[in-house]
């Protein structure tokens, strides 16, 4: 039976990745670091990985609230920190009485630097303060080379981990049914929308699944997959509990408010 049944064909490459990340712990027996995985890459890993006896793994990303984290495989002898993970939290100083940066502004700044997405973590945005964590190891490169976002100037300070500005979450939980786990469908499920408003939506490029612009109104959804409707929040696929007797999924949801 092969692994990749278990995935979505477009995860092929990454799973193959995680195999050779296990290999590398198996062979070496060191521990292996990766670069920024997003929620649904560190459910694939989890789910790869699971309870094996070689190679433990874990997560962290700067905060407990933080949906980007770097992941850490290694031997059953290691026992990772914090520090392992190599993460640098950089503050954004800017004149913050004559300018407004919001998230679009940083992120785009950032991709503009010709890094991959993979080596930046979170990007935090609370009352003019503006904070993004980073891999340790670009951490030299982005403080050299971001010296404006959007059309102002900047400059970034180093701090540490501890004054992160990331806020507590707060999700509720419902228990929902749809007739089907295609996109369109869930969609109008989770949001109270008709499906026609879904699948407009959807194919005018306000819907994301798993943190990626998603217009396929027929992609098949699964548990642990992130939603985000544009101007409507974001969402996330807890579990799905099977059939009703009526033949709908029967689905738990949480809701970001």
């Amino acid at each position: 039976m092969s692994i990749y049944q278990h995935f979505r064909p477009d995860e092929r490459e990454f799973i193959d990745q995680v195999q050779n990340w296990r290999s590398y712990v198996e062979n070496t027996y060191a521990p292996k670091l990766t670069d920024f995985l997003d929620p649904r890459e560190q459910k694939v890993l989890s789910m790869i990985i699971g309870d094996h006896r070689e190679v433990k793994y874990a997560f962290f990303g700067g905060h407990e609230q933080v949906e980007r984290k770097r992941a850490i495989l290694y031997p059953e002898y290691y026992q990772a920190t914090k520090a392992d993970f190599n993460l640098s939290l950089l503050e954004v100083n800017y004149p913050k009485k004559f300018v407004t940066i919001e998230h679009p502004h940083v992120l785009g700044s950032l991709m503009s630097l010709g890094l991959n997405r993979s080596k930046f973590g979170d990007i935090f945005v609370a009352d003019g303060d503006i904070q993004f964590i980073v891999a340790g190891e670009v951490e030299d490169y982005v403080r050299l080379q971001l010296d404006s976002i959007g059309k102002a100037k900047v400059s970034l300070t180093a701090i540490p981990l501890e004054k992160i500005i990331a806020k507590e979450e707060h999700w509720t939980e419902i228990t929902t049914t749809t007739s089907s786990l295609r996109l369109d469908t869930l969609i109008a499920a989770v949001y109270k929308f008709s499906r026609e408003k879904a699948k407009t939506f959807i194919t005018q490029g306000l819907v994301k699944v798993n943190f990626t612009l998603n217009e396929n109104v027929a992609f098949m959804c699964e548990e642990g997959d992130v939603f985000s409707v544009r101007g409507e929040g974001r969402a996330t696929i807890k579990s799905i509990e099977g059939k009703t007797k009526k033949d709908k999924w029967r689905i738990v949801v949480g809701k970001l408010k």
